[in-house]
């Protein structure tokens, strides 16, 4: 079978997969699928996979398969984002929670009966019964939840979706699953509270059924997650953010005790993953780095120099997380690569803005080593996870490139700069025919930023390389001053060759993607033997029920009560799932340390002299590109001279900044490429917009 074949299968089964799971959800709320279900774990508990066995097999498993199917598929070949999937996923999904609520809360309707212990007027009864259903919308919110944040095991790359732009969705899904469940319980105190039943209804912790107190505890751990999140505080006091959101350990756990096993499984899938991928990203991070060398940029910005196993590969635009022990031994942050694997066998470099508490840490640990005389410099041991990034580099399917910067946003357009200038040099790519860079800024040393490009730069002049800068200083008036002569004045780059202690491991990136996919297969496999052996050993009372069960089910009465507290079985999944992921760890780590190369060979001071020799020659072809004082850039007029210099090509607009210019960039690509579309009259679209994200 060839690998077209191959392909085709593959994506035959994800369809068939998604379609099937996407049904699942549809068919849930029915009375039709509730008979048949019944009937199924009904089946089920006669055989040795009880239905425990079942619900994991139907709800969760093709998640975890559509995953692993996924990955397999990506190592064939990239998928390509389309924008309108992304669109109609979150129109049906806007939809499917609109006939989930419907479909619930008219069957209620129809059969609604009092409830003596509650003594509830029929609005009251009415009521009571939205907010339960609302409860099952914040299921379903927190049954994708998790699914954008994943990294190594991402099932939004099957959509194209890289995770910097799959970030939102959690965002999203979250703040409507807090709404939801903030609706679920206070309207439920609020129903209690009519009835005088608030005290003994509140604390009740039940032997079977839903356990009210779990439920309190996982909305109130959720509002404090959410509160911490919000922007104004995500922004400035990052710490709180960061330490409050790993309470989501406390939330699961307690969520789990409130619906119970079978309403756990149909959110299982995204928990599952999510413990597996942090796990393996955990493993990755293993064993610690040193900083090579760091370089001070006179904008309080620093390029740290990390060491890099030759034979990892990554695209421009790839992002790292990091973690400096020093610091703080939890936090992570996320940091645009400016390097490139083509140009740099053995190092990998990012810069970052010195601005916030974590980083200014790290900018005084740096000046310090600076200030210092000492004979041997001081290590700095780092944790990397990563990288990760689009599978192909799409800018290079484009005739021509306009590149949109803010401030640090710079970062990743240099990564692609390098790797142009490599490809031009290699002649491996078509590259763009033409190149406008677009770089904003508030202050002229903000531009000493582009002085790791500034080699190329030298060695290919505009004619050659086609590229064109214009810099835009918004918060200073200077007249007659080039690129050339800022770039000189700001180029006081201050280097500090860092010591090192003991081997020094290089950055080997993530487990390949069949490699992921077949961890995942394992831990599902592990999972699924013990929580069939477990309920099998510590809840015999379920098989001795099936026939009292049936007599139930057929003559239509209630099922009987279970015979054991409903919290073993969800103790018994938690047990499971923890022997999964450390099974899983155990072999991922045994991976990793046949894969990690001791020693690496280190830059030798007469290559990181002559870079930094290098990077100071400004002159020349640097003078041939623009820098402009005193304002933004009127982008309307960037964009329409942009497009007449290149009528009739395929132009690929990328821009990186602050929210505001996204933005902006966004507007003026919608209503250019209508215009111009109809212009020409192309069937494909003339101008494709990418926004890229970077963390300060």
């Amino acid at each position: 079978m060839g690998k077209a074949s191959i392909l085709i299968v593959l994506k035959v089964l994800m369809v068939l997969i998604c379609t099937g799971w996407i049904s699942l959800w549809l068919l849930k709320p029915t009375n039709f699928w509730t008979r048949k279900w019944k009937g199924a774990e009904a089946s089920a508990r006669d055989t040795v996979f009880g239905y425990y066995g079942l619900d994991f097999a139907v709800y969760t498993f093709p998640v975890i398969a559509l995953a692993m199917i996924g990955l397999v598929y990506l190592n064939l070949q990239p998928w390509e984002h389309r924008s309108s999937v992304e669109i109609l996923a979150v129109f049906l999904f806007i939809l499917f929670l609109a006939w989930t609520f419907y479909k619930r809360i008219s069957q209620d309707f129809e059969k609604l009966t009092p409830v003596e212990s509650l003594k509830l007027d029929l609005w009251q009864l009415k009521y009571l019964r939205v907010a339960t259903r609302f409860g099952l919308l914040a299921e379903a919110c927190l049954a994708l939840l998790l699914l954008p944040i994943l990294r190594g095991l991402a099932v939004f790359r099957i959509l194209g979706i890289q995770f910097e732009a799959s970030v939102r969705y959690h965002i999203w899904l979250g703040t409507a699953m807090i709404c939801f469940a903030t609706f679920h319980g206070a309207s439920t105190l609020f129903i209690w509270g009519i009835s005088h039943n608030i005290l003994d209804e509140i604390t009740k912790w039940q032997r079977t059924g839903r356990i009210y107190l779990a439920g309190e505890i996982t909305l109130v751990t959720g509002l404090i997650m959410w509160i911490t999140s919000l922007p104004q505080i995500r922004r400035k006091r990052f710490e709180i953010f960061y330490y409050i959101h790993h309470l989501y350990i406390i939330f699961i756990v307690f969520f789990l005790l409130h619906a119970g096993d079978r309403h756990f499984y149909m959110i299982f899938p995204g928990i599952f993953l999510f413990g597996i991928d942090k796990l393996l990203r955990i493993t990755q991070s293993r064993p610690e780095t040193y900083i090579l060398s760091a370089r001070v940029y006179p904008s309080k910005a620093v390029e740290l120099i990390l060491p890099k196993d030759s034979r990892l590969r990554y695209t421009p635009t790839s992002i790292i997380f990091l973690k400096i022990p020093s610091i703080s031994n939890f936090q992570w942050h996320s940091f645009s690569i400016t390097s490139s694997s083509t140009v740099d066998n053995h190092r990998m470099s990012v810069i970052v803005k010195c601005d916030g508490r974590w980083t200014s840490s790290l900018y005084d640990m740096i000046q310090a080593e600076l200030d210092s005389n000492a004979d041997k410099m001081k290590c700095i041991p780092v944790a990397i996870e990563g990288p990760y990034g689009p599978s192909s580099m799409i800018f290079l399917r484009y005739d021509s490139l306009l590149l949109v910067a803010g401030g640090i946003g710079i970062t990743p357009f240099l990564s692609i700069l390098h790797e142009i200038a490599a490809a031009q040099s290699s002649c491996r790519y078509r590259i763009p025919s033409r190149m406008h860079l677009i770089y904003v800024v508030k202050k002229s040393q903000d531009i000493g930023l582009l002085n790791s490009v500034s080699t190329l730069l030298q060695n290919h002049p505009s004619q050659k390389w086609h590229l064109k800068i214009k810099v835009f200083v918004t918060q200073e008036k200077q007249s007659g001053a080039t690129v050339g002569e800022i770039l000189s004045e700001t180029s006081q780059v201050q280097t500090v060759h860092l010591g090192t202690k003991g081997p020094i491991y290089a950055i080997h990136g993530p487990e390949s993607l069949l490699r992921i996919a077949a961890l995942a297969g394992i831990a599902s496999i592990v999972f699924f033997v013990f929580v069939i052996c477990f309920n099998n050993i510590f809840v015999p009372s379920e098989k001795k029920s099936v026939h009292s069960l049936r007599v139930a089910l057929s003559s239509k009465n209630k099922a009987p009560k279970e015979t054991s507290p409903s919290w073993i079985a969800d103790i018994l999944i938690i047990s499971s799932f923890i022997i999964s992921l450390a099974c899983t760890t155990l072999v991922a780590i045994i991976l990793r340390w046949r894969k990690v190369k001791k020693e690496i060979p280190l830059v030798s001071q007469r290559e990181e002299k002559a870079k930094e020799l290098g990077s100071t020659e400004t002159k020349g072809a640097v003078e041939e590109h623009e820098v402009h004082f005193g304002g933004r850039p009127n982008l309307e007029d960037v964009f329409s001279k942009f497009l007449n210099e290149t009528d009739g090509s395929n132009i690929g607009v990328l821009v990186c900044g602050p929210e505001s210019l996204k933005r902006a960039v966004a507007s003026l690509c919608q209503q250019k490429s209508q215009w111009f579309n109809s212009r020409v009259q192309k069937k494909k679209p003339y101008l494709s917009f990418h926004a890229l994200n970077f963390t300060l």
